[in-house]
């Protein structure tokens, strides 16, 4: 655990002192958010704001990465530790950095037009579609490799999950890719909509990747690679303390992002960060074995992306609006509550799904363990 504290606390640092360089950077190459003309007008007094702040809490990531690993060359007994970047690592900051470097390529856009528009969405989607096939890709087929006396499994498996694999429910390698790839869309689009109002995105993704880190923690204490352990009830994962050391550095990163981003914010993460957490979350929820959990853990993020998608079914069919306007955050401002009301609020609709889901995976363990299963 000490190196998982090590990879939070650097990454806080970096983020906590590296955002004011940032914002300064950013201002200066009048690199602002363009604000939509049809959006709600209370977002005209955030013009001038620098936005490509998710550049920050990446690298923060990244450097504090490599310091939990070197923590983790300090401890003792090695077997069930990585000594250097695995497979696991390879996926989860693979599509981190790559689907936060196609939103940058989105923000810069927007930048240098001077409005909203940024990539165009087939060209979002299909750069979201590519990173994911790559990389899941790599997490269904770079072969399995053996930690002590156990085969430890691929970084994703061929069947779907729940709080673990469901045997059952076997969809093929090449189903799993597919699957894959449609997980990391959605959840970048998923996080990209909820981006828009000060701290909400920051906030929210902070409560689900720390779920991550404490559901991967635990499999890492209860893991089927471990031979000292021989209770009724293992997790069949790879590197979980990786997964745990990446979720951790992301945490304390963000964290400290957040301290700039929060209301008023000095500066946006834009769709470089947006899009960067959000296929980093559908990583870490394949990779844990926990996708089919996904909805009810990013329950603010399933609530918004089901609203948008009511909203833009209802006019296509109808005509007709249900919302005074999507995504779902900016429907409340409209009626007239203020941003940290919505973001308060929201964050608590976050945090009833990240306790929802951890007490089902712990109900799941808890059931086993007492024979009841």
């Amino acid at each position: 655990m000490r190196a998982v504290f090590v990879a939070a606390f650097v990454a806080f640092l970096i983020s906590l002192f590296g955002t004011p360089i940032a914002i300064r950077y950013f201002t200066r190459l009048k690199a602002d958010q363009p604000i939509r003309a049809d959006g709600p007008q209370g977002h005209l007094g955030k013009k001038g704001t620098p936005t490509m702040g998710g550049v920050v809490f990446i690298f923060a990531t990244l450097i504090a990465y490599t310091g939990g690993h070197i923590a983790l060359t300090t401890l003792p007994d090695q077997q069930l530790r990585p000594s250097g970047p695995t497979a696991t690592a390879v996926v989860l900051l693979g599509l981190f950095v790559f689907t936060g470097l196609l939103g940058f390529l989105d923000d810069y856009l927007k930048v240098a037009k001077r409005n909203s528009d940024g990539l165009n969405k087939r060209g979002k989607l299909i750069g979201q579609a590519l990173i994911g096939a790559v990389f899941g890709a790599i997490a269904l087929y770079v072969p399995a490799e053996k930690t002590g006396d156990a085969v430890v499994t691929t970084v994703a498996s061929p069947k779907l999950s729940w709080v673990h694999d469901i045997d059952w429910l076997n969809i093929t390698k090449v189903g799993a890719v597919v699957f894959f790839v449609f997980v990391v869309m959605s959840m970048s689009n998923a996080v990209n909509l909820t981006d828009g109002l000060d701290g909400l995105a920051t906030g929210t993704s902070i409560l689900v990747i720390g779920s991550y880190m404490a559901i991967a923690f635990w499999q890492y204490r209860h893991w089927c690679a471990d031979p000292e352990y021989n209770a009724n009830y293992c997790y069949d994962v790879r590197d979980p303390l990786e997964m745990a050391l990446i979720a951790g550095a992301a945490v304390g990163a963000l964290v400290g992002f957040l301290w700039w981003n929060t209301s008023p914010a000095r500066i946006f993460m834009g769709d470089t960060g947006s899009m960067a957490l959000g296929s980093l979350i559908a990583g870490l929820a394949v990779a844990t074995k926990t996708v089919l959990l996904l909805p009810l853990m990013g329950l603010l993020f399933f609530i918004i992306v089901v609203t948008w998608i009511m909203q833009i079914g209802s006019y296509r069919t109808t005509g007709k609006r249900i919302f005074r306007m999507v995504p779902l955050q900016h429907h409340f401002e409209l009626a007239g509550w203020s941003e940290v009301n919505i973001v308060v609020r929201f964050w608590i609709i976050a945090g009833i799904g990240m306790a929802a889901s951890l007490g089902l995976f712990a109900a799941d363990f808890l059931r086993v363990m007492s024979g009841s299963g």
